[in-house]
């Protein structure tokens, strides 16, 4: 089944999940944005939609504390996920969030493909890996935006990009990497290429988002 390609400024917010039992009906396709607390999920929502009050940001990392939808058309969506792994919250709110999130990743029948974003200057931390590592078991592909470019020169950006590239060329058939700047609004291009081989297209989740992005080297 093939379904048009959504307009990403026409986003609307949809509903705030504590838990899994509160998403909403799992059917049509959505893709799901994970990462570290201070990665900028929100921003780089944000930034796509050209809407910046959209998606929930703060100065205070982990206060996304939510599953976040976000509806594009009646049967496509993204989803703003509880960041990780950095949020000073008690160890009990943490082990929440991890087991709805779990339940989320593993359970939602209607997640196409997961955008990992992580800051260019710090990739692929702990629970960066371990998050990746997880995608991987589970045949899910994997987007990596590489946000806060505009934080380094176009030769350190470059640099990490391409090794970040060659260290996961292995794994070619589920991941992607890109560079992408919130504050800039640059690399939505690149982003919306995948988005929309996830997003509108039933077959996309065997393909990987390689079929319509740049593949790795």
């Amino acid at each position: 089944m093939i379904v048009t390609a959504p307009d990403y400024r026409q986003a609307n917010f949809l509903l705030s999940a504590s838990k899994f039992s509160q998403c909403p009906p799992d059917q049509g396709w959505e893709v799901a944005f994970a990462g570290r607390s201070n990665a900028g999920k929100s921003s780089a929502i944000n930034s796509l939609t050209g809407n910046r009050k959209l998606a929930r940001t703060s100065k205070t990392p982990g206060r996304t504390q939510l599953i976040n939808f976000f509806s594009l058309s009646d049967d496509q969506r993204l989803v703003d996920l509880p960041g990780y792994g950095f949020a000073k919250v008690p160890q009990s709110v943490k082990k929440e969030w991890t087991r709805q999130l779990e339940t989320y990743l593993q359970e939602r029948q209607s997640l196409r493909g997961l955008v990992l974003l992580m800051d260019v200057r710090h990739p692929l931390q702990a629970f960066d890996q371990q998050m990746l590592d997880w995608a991987l078991a589970a045949q899910m592909p994997v987007h990596i935006l590489l946000t806060k470019a505009d934080k380094l020169k176009n030769g350190p950006a470059s640099s990490t990009l391409l090794k970040l590239r060659k260290q996961l060329a292995g794994h070619a058939d589920l991941v992607s990497v890109q560079l992408f700047s919130a504050l800039k609004d640059t690399g939505h291009k690149e982003l919306i290429r995948v988005l929309n081989a996830w997003l509108c297209d039933s077959s996309a989740q065997d393909e990987g988002p390689t079929a319509e992005s740049e593949p790795l080297p």
